[in-house]
């Protein structure tokens, strides 16, 4: 019998409460580092995270045997009681109750991952992908970006070699 083969790629963003800038430069790497080892812990590899004060933005490799919703929950949960606990000690944090996930094809790992490793220049330059951001509903046709520039994932975008 053949072995399974899955590449199960998402890219998760999710927003601090009323999006309030509470993941400091002080403490942002030790909480990309608390993802990190969540992630681990599930199984799951991560490619990218990173963010501004809000949102952070997770690409992560998972297995097919990890719910989507389990996997968000156990990264915010456990987060969430790493800065609480630890880190933020008797200050407010919260994440939103709600996120962002969608999934990424093989072929367009490395430009979502350079899109999440760069989030400060992208918020400073205002290049960014708003449904990605969550900074608006989200689009009726999944296919539509709500930015005003094309999406750098759609078909249209591709460099002609």
């Amino acid at each position: 019998m053949r072995a399974n083969c899955t590449r199960l790629y998402l890219h998760y963003v999710s927003g601090t409460w009323d999006r309030l800038p509470l993941i400091t430069p002080d403490i942002q790497q030790r909480v990309y580092a608390s993802i990190v080892g969540e992630c681990n812990y599930l199984e799951c590899k991560v490619i990218a995270v990173g963010g501004i004060e809000d949102p952070v933005h997770l690409l992560v490799r998972y297995s097919p045997t990890l719910s989507v919703s389990k996997l968000i929950k156990q990264i915010k949960g456990s987060s969430s009681h790493f800065i609480a606990n630890e880190l933020k000690r008797h200050e407010f944090f919260k994440w939103q109750g709600s996120y962002g996930a969608f999934t990424v094809s093989h072929n367009h790992l490395d430009r979502v991952a350079n899109y999440i490793r760069n989030q400060r220049l992208h918020h400073q330059q205002k290049s960014i992908i708003s449904h990605w951001e969550m900074l608006s509903s989200p689009p009726s046709n999944p296919n539509h970006s709500t930015s005003d520039r094309p999406s750098p994932f759609s078909p249209h975008s591709e460099e002609k070699t």
